[in-house]
Parts: C-alpha cells; structure tokens; sequence
C-alpha cells in the first residue's frame, strides 16, 4: 500500500485575532485537490466564529495540488471502505493533537469535509467516541452505512439534488441509517445544485451551527426526538436566513 507522501504541506491554520480559541474546525479538501477548494467555507467559518481555530490540513497521499485522503486512487467498493477507515484513524490522531495543542475537546471540535473529505469526517465522527461534537458533510459518496451513531455528536448532511457524482439518494440513506440508530442527524438538500460547494449549502451550514440545538438536549428537555430533514431551491437559502450572531457548537 502507498506510503503517504513526504512533500505532504503543512496544514494551513487561521487563528483567533483578539481572543482564546473557543472551537476548533478542522475541514477536508475533496479528492485531487487542495485547501484551497474550502476557502469560502473558510471564510463564512471564520465570521461566522470569531473565536474559531481552522486547521485544513493537506491530504496525504499524492503529489502537487491533486492530493487523497485514501491510500489508492478510484479503489473498488470493498477496497474504499478499508482505506477511508485507515484514513480516518490517521485524521483522529491529528484532531486529537490540535485539540491538545489550542486546549480544546471534542465537544468545540467541528469536522468538515467535502466529498472524499466528508466521507473520512463521517468515519471518524461515528467510529472514534467523543472526537467531535458536530460534523458537516458535503456532497459526498460515503463508503458505507454508519454501524454506530456518536452518542455525543450532531451531524450536518448537505447536498445538492443534482449531485451525479455522489447522488442525493445516498445522503438519504445515511440519514435514515442514523435516524435508525437514533443519531443525532440532519438533512438539507438543495435542488438545482451539483457536486458543489454551493454558496446556498455553505450559508444553510451556518444556520445548522448557530441554531440547531442538539437532539440530546432536546431529548433531555422534551423525551422526543428531532429528526431534520429538508429540502429548498438553492435561491430559498438566502443570506437573510443567517443568524446574526455566532454560538458554540454545543
């Protein structure tokens, strides 16, 4: 199996300005590709939470700008979910290092990841306990149905309808496995949209942050649980729906 590459850059890191780091995001570049792909994610992240460390480390594997999270490029379907589950060991040793390095814990801690990054973040969230209390998902193809559920974690699934890369079908599917497990999940599906990062799924991401109270508060203060899904035409999610001011993640 490839080694990951010696030339792999160090991660780029945004740091609070004015105060001590309140959450830790850590974001995953897609397949053949680079930080660069998240910028306004980044962007939206960073004044959205001010108080936020943003770590977007390269992936390992590959060399110059098209750079993998998985050992072996276009794997069969067997093979992919062995190597995302080996990349997603990889990526929790790192979080927990960064963790330890700016004095957070898993409950500040975000992962987000687009595409193959978002299938490493969904691995690691649901297979590592307590590494991240939430987890946004972009447009990805998921190498398999969650076996657990994170007892401590809220995950975000954004998608476009017209995704033809990874399908909108199987973001539902994860959904509903999660909803099964009683997971703490949501859903929001934009039509008209593809195998992007959307600027209408980037603004509904925040939204998510700022003002989705956790199922297990909710279950706490109601004995019901809450399961979120929606769908809107990418004009519906427009920047007038953002919250004015920023929350923690939890």
């Amino acid at each position: 199996m490839p080694h990951a590459s010696d030339s792999r850059p160090a991660p780029l890191c945004i740091l609070p300005t004015h105060a001590a780091p309140a959450q830790l995001f850590v974001l995953l570049h897609g397949e053949a590709a680079e930080p660069g792909q998240l910028f306004d994610l980044v962007a939206a992240i960073r004044a959205a939470f001010p108080q936020a460390v943003i770590i977007q480390p390269y992936g390992p594997f590959g060399d110059g700008p098209g750079r993998r999270w998985i050992a072996q490029a276009a794997p069969d379907a067997a093979a992919y979910v062995g190597l995302v589950a080996d990349a997603a060991a990889a990526l929790a040793a790192d979080v927990r290092a960064w963790q330890r390095q700016h004095g957070l814990g898993g409950e500040q801690t975000a992962l987000v990841g687009f595409s193959e990054g978002a299938a490493v973040a969904l691995e690691a969230v649901c297979s590592i306990s307590a590494l991240a209390g939430r987890a946004l998902l972009f447009a990805t193809r998921f190498a398999a149905l969650p076996e657990v559920a994170p007892p401590a974690g809220t995950l975000h699934l954004l998608h476009g309808a017209a995704d033809r890369v990874a399908p909108v079908e199987q973001a539902r599917q994860v959904h509903a496995r999660l909803a099964e497990l009683q997971g703490d999940v949501t859903l929001d599906i934009a039509s008209n949209v593809g195998h992007d990062l959307h600027a209408a799924l980037i603004r509904q991401a925040i939204i998510r942050l700022q003002t989705c109270v956790p199922l297990r508060s909710w279950e706490d203060a109601l004995g019901a649980p809450d399961l979120r899904v929606d769908e809107y035409s990418a004009t519906d999610l427009s920047a007038s729906r953002l919250s004015p001011g920023s929350k923690t993640l939890h």
